[in-house]
């Protein structure tokens, strides 16, 4: 009673079509059934159905690789179950972690490394310094990768090559070498931070992206809050050289992880599909060849400093959050100034502060996530039921960064005042949650604010100038903190920076209040309500 056939369409060939001539056949035979059942009184019913089942009109369902197959596409990862999206993005945020963990576990070792090359405190930090520029310089690599072969290679290659360099760090037997490999380590591992936002936009749809994206930026902060833990009792018990294997050791069991991940980019996947089913590939969109590498260019480094430069939005937003991680990377100096060198904490105890700002980042995921649904989503739900789509101006992603703000400069005048002998020090590092909660929410508030507000291409630049200004700060604050807290002392050394984050605290706010009008003049497309 029902008649289904397969054939290749059009001109091209681009597209399958399965045409079928029954569209209820189940209830064809849920009718006989009852007839079985109830004798001959039905089959009448059953002649009637039947007869009106041929004057239906045949459904068409086209299989295509230029594009999803409708919105209930089933390769589509936005319909893949909840916890097959949770898997894939659990795979970006662990191998953040872990490429994070490996710039500050190498800082416990530094007095070592001075030791062992006979270089000073500072010579010794460039091991940081070279390993955060490394990181500020991948996503160059990242992002041909990602365009010609998709995420899943990107994780694939760059964990790898990752444990090659750090391997290599270890084995160092002079402070070039060690340099040479510890910045190769950081190049090679960051396209997983940058490929990371990528994934989390392919799997999740806006309105649900907040939560995604928050716990994917968890792991640029804990990886740094634990390293000092893991890397200071490592060098207690066996020296500066096993800061390196921890990483090496995890990468084994998080490569076996990543290996059961499927491809997320629907480029990719639609060209998997071709080639699968012997039809044409999606068009090629975009430049090729030397335009392509143009491209790249364009859109990883000389639109992103640009956008610094003309952009209110991202050039204020950038220098915020590369103050605040920049500060975060101080206290890789000031932490062991303040604990070995007030509280006679050892190697090992010294890094266990660290879990205060592990602690405080933990509270900013809860805090973003809460705020989302209190706000973003009511306001979502209420554009779709007035008939607008769904849209919610930028703004309301800005609650969290504005309550943050609050909690940098408390935490560092609280740190500043209270890190005295004559003081438990359980104080400071209770003074380290806010600081940290407070780094967080506005940095998770930012990367949502920026890509609502830029879309997805223009957006990408904008995450990376906030990238580059975050690393290459980062990396440079590092050089100079310990001498800031030898002259200045403690105190005030630390005072400075907590003024200079209450004259950064009214960014989030001023673009919440004049966001729109300052988006309605941007030199690109952008939201515009």
């Amino acid at each position: 009673m029902s008649d289904v056939s397969l054939s290749k369409l059009g001109p091209t060939g681009s597209q399958m079509e399965i045409r079928t001539e029954a569209t209820q056949p189940s209830q064809t035979s849920v009718t006989s059934d009852l007839n079985s059942a109830e004798a001959g009184s039905e089959a009448s019913a059953v002649a009637i159905h039947e007869a009106s089942l041929e004057k239906q009109p045949k459904v068409t369902r086209t299989v295509t690789a230029q594009d999803w197959n409708g919105p209930d596409d089933p390769e589509n990862p936005l319909n893949w179950s909840t916890w097959k999206r949770v898997y894939h993005t659990s795979v970006p945020a662990l191998l953040g972690f872990l490429v994070t963990l490996g710039s500050s576990v190498y800082t416990p070792g530094v007095p070592d490394i001075m030791e062992q090359f006979g270089v000073s405190s500072t010579i010794a930090l460039l091991g940081l310094t070279v390993y955060l520029i490394g990181l500020a310089c991948g996503p160059v690599l990242a992002a041909p990768l990602s365009e010609t072969l998709g995420r899943k290679a990107v994780y694939m290659t760059s964990l790898p090559m990752l444990a090659a360099f750090t391997l290599g760090a270890g084995f160092s037997q002079n402070f070039a070498t060690l340099l040479i490999c510890r910045f190769f380590a950081g190049f090679f591992g960051s396209p997983t931070l940058a490929v990371g936002a990528g994934t989390n936009a392919d799997l999740w749809p806006p309105v649900d992206r907040a939560v995604a994206t928050v716990l994917f930026i968890l792991a640029p902060f804990a990886g740094p809050a634990l390293g000092p833990t893991i890397g200071g009792y490592a060098v207690q018990a066996r020296g500066w050289r096993w800061t390196q294997w921890p990483i090496l050791f995890a990468a084994g069991p998080a490569f076996v992880y990543v290996l059961f991940m499927k491809e997320t980019y629907k480029k990719i996947i639609l060209k998997n599909r071709a080639k699968r089913l012997g039809i044409p590939p999606p068009p090629k969109t975009g430049p090729t060849g030397f335009g392509a590498v143009k491209f790249i260019l364009v859109v990883l480094l000389i639109r992103p400093v640009s956008m610094m430069f003309t952009e209110p939005i991202v050039g204020f937003f950038s220098l915020y959050i590369a103050f605040n991680f920049s500060v975060l990377f101080g206290f890789f100096d000031a932490f062991p100034i303040v604990f070995e060198g007030v509280y006679g904490f050892d190697l090992g105890s010294a890094g266990l502060p660290w879990i205060a700002v592990l602690v405080g980042c933990l509270l900013a995921v809860v805090t973003v996530i809460l705020i989302d649904r209190a706000t973003y989503r009511k306001h979502h739900h209420r554009s779709h039921k007035e008939g607008r789509g769904g849209f919610v101006p930028p703004e309301h992603r800005l609650y969290a960064a504005m309550i943050g703000s609050l909690g940098l400069p408390i935490g560092l005048f609280w740190f500043a005042w209270t890190s005295r002998s004559d003081i438990h020090w359980i104080s400071p590092v209770l003074a380290a949650v806010p600081f940290a909660w407070g780094n967080l929410c506005v940095f998770a508030s930012a990367a949502l604010y920026l890509v609502d507000t830029y879309g997805p291409m223009t957006g990408a630049s904008a995450l990376a100038a906030n990238g580059l200004a975050r690393y290459l700060s980062g990396a440079a604050f590092p050089l100079f903190t310990i001498q800031m807290y030898n002259r200045l002392g403690i105190p005030w050394a630390t005072s400075l920076l907590g003024f200079i984050s209450i004259g950064l605290l009214p960014i989030p706010w001023v673009l919440f209040k004049y966001g729109p009008h300052i988006r309605a003049k941007s030199n690109y497309e952008t939201t515009k309500a």
